[in-house]
């Protein structure tokens, strides 16, 4: 039996040390006590330095650090150098009021103030039920998201497409999620160009009046004026970096969306409204129509393309996951979105019934009650539709940086100058104006986006959770999950005609509709 003083040095080594011991400088008197110890011997008396031998020390030193490392971080997460090249990835100093302030600003917009068309074409009942299982289909599937950004150790799934590629593999899932994110983002930027030229028009009208309608400019030369400040606010290098904007973006829609509802419920009723359906030439024009009005509601919860990567922007630990502050900001961000939506859809068609414009609660508000309230109220509400419209054009617009950026710096392996960044979203920000002068129909345009992206939000998710958690076959959760993805694709399929129909008919009558 060894003394202590006589232990070998390897039997020294072999004995464990605890993942939450201190760092090896002690006290001398506890140094001390440990050594006249015989009878009991303990691992942090045997780390002291009386005990350790020269090669002994540091090895244990760097065990204990790793130790420590491994308890705080929890898994070595593999990371790609060029993450730090791309405007996603960029910066990892996201939190939970990050996360609450990029999913208000992508969550409530002028998809809002579309909702209150689809109820012209739902009625009262279905218009409610569809909106109200649109918002809980979402927000479920918003949590799948959540859950699956580090559903695999080791591995964050910073984009909408690598976690696709997780779920269906490398090609196919390139084929199904590149195309909608894309079009997604750019589409929305196209509409946001459209909502934001408009309403700076009639903002210019309101604020000016009758003194400075000599030489107006033209719709075209508005959405060239918005899509010029879209552009100059684009510089901002990353996601984090227009947190800011995204603060100021929430709080217009907020403010905007309760204005709008209150000032159209406090006026005094168009005389010749009703809440019937519209009339329709036909049973397959009815049908269209609806599917349009669902396609809308669809394109009023997009933003699941940028759940992922909002997630992203944040720093993850083995004690302190991502998952945490991103569903805590998102649970705040949709409670105030249900507090935005459900009361300008139903106050507006309460306000208009099927009188409403198809280009919303804007146009309705101008058209029928411009006389009515004062120019410096209504010109404040179109104002702040404007810079909400400025704020939302960033987040949707990011992706689509991201994605130029990550094709040049995968060929060059370097990140992108300045010019080349600059050069990048000034053509992002032009092929959606140009896209824009080429189909200016909102409505329209809203449902044939809600339809073709709908599975990025409703189905696509539910498929990922299958296959990548494996719930036991034949459960309830594995049912579940299935049917609303198949669901969600067959409602995309329906969605994506009705808007095609209605981009048709709309500019058909642009063509041949002369007026009296």
């Amino acid at each position: 039996m060894y003394s202590m003083d006589e232990r070998p040095e390897t039997e020294l080594v072999s004995i464990p040390v605890t993942p939450r011991m201190s760092t090896p400088e002690r006290s001398p008197r506890i140094a001390v006590a440990a050594s006249k110890s015989t009878t009991t011997c303990t691992p942090t008396s045997l780390i002291s330095p009386r005990f350790l031998s020269p090669i002994g020390t540091p090895m244990k030193r760097v065990l204990i650090n790793m130790k420590g490392y491994l308890e705080e971080v929890g898994h070595l997460t593999k990371l790609n150098p060029q993450d730090a090249w791309l405007p996603i990835t960029e910066s990892r100093n996201g939190n939970a009021y990050y996360a609450a302030f990029h999913n208000l600003n992508a969550g409530i917009g002028f998809q809002a103030l579309l909702l209150p068309v689809s109820f012209a074409f739902l009625g009262w009942s279905w218009g409610i039920i569809s909106l109200t299982i649109a918002y809980f289909w979402q927000l479920y599937t918003l949590w799948i998201l959540v859950q699956l950004h580090e559903a695999v150790p080791g591995k964050r799934y910073n984009r909408y497409v690598e976690l696709a590629q997780a779920a269906f593999g490398e090609r196919l899932g390139v084929w199904l999620a590149l195309f909608p994110t894309v079009y997604l983002s750019a589409g929305t930027g196209t509409a946001l160009i459209l909502m934001g030229g408009e309403t700076m028009k009639l903002f210019f009208q309101i604020v000016c009046g009758p003194i400075c309608t000599s030489n107006p400019l033209s719709t075209v030369e508005w959405y060239l004026v918005f899509t010029s400040l879209c552009i100059v606010l684009s510089q901002l290098p990353n996601l984090n970096s227009i947190a800011g904007l995204s603060l100021i973006g929430a709080i217009t829609a907020i403010t905007y969306c309760t204005m709008v509802w209150l000032l159209s419920v406090s006026q005094t009723r168009p005389p010749t409204i009703s809440y019937h359906l519209l009339p329709t030439p036909s049973f397959t024009a009815s049908v269209f129509s609806v599917m349009n009005a669902l396609g809308i509601i669809a394109f009023a919860f997009r933003g699941h393309n940028l759940a992922l990567e909002i997630q992203a922007t944040m720093p993850s630990t083995f004690k302190h996951p991502a998952h945490v502050p991103m569903w805590r900001g998102a649970k705040v961000a949709y409670i105030l979105i249900a507090m935005c939506l459900f009361p300008i859809t139903i106050g507006g068609f309460w306000a208009y019934g099927n009188q409403m414009p198809a280009g919303g609660m804007l146009n309705a508000l101008y058209g029928f009650h411009r006389n009515d309230i004062s120019r410096g109220l209504l010109g404040t509400t179109f104002l702040l539709v404007v810079i909400n419209c400025l704020s939302s054009f960033q987040i949707y617009s990011m992706p689509v940086f991201d994605s130029f950026e990550a094709g040049y710096t995968s060929r060059t392996n370097r990140p992108c100058s300045i010019w080349v960044r600059c050069g990048f979203r000034v053509l992002c920000g032009f092929i959606s104006f140009f896209i824009g002068v080429a189909l200016p129909f909102l409505s329209s345009l809203a449902g044939l986006l809600g339809g073709l992206t709908l599975p990025v939000t409703f189905a696509y998710p539910c498929f990922m959770w299958v296959l990548i958690r494996k719930p036991p076959k034949y459960s309830f959760n594995w049912y579940f999950n299935w049917t609303l993805g198949w669901l969600g694709v067959a409602f995309s399929v329906a969605f994506s005609i009705g808007g095609i129909w209605s981009m048709v008919t709309n500019g058909l009558k642009l063509k041949f509709f002369k007026p009296s």
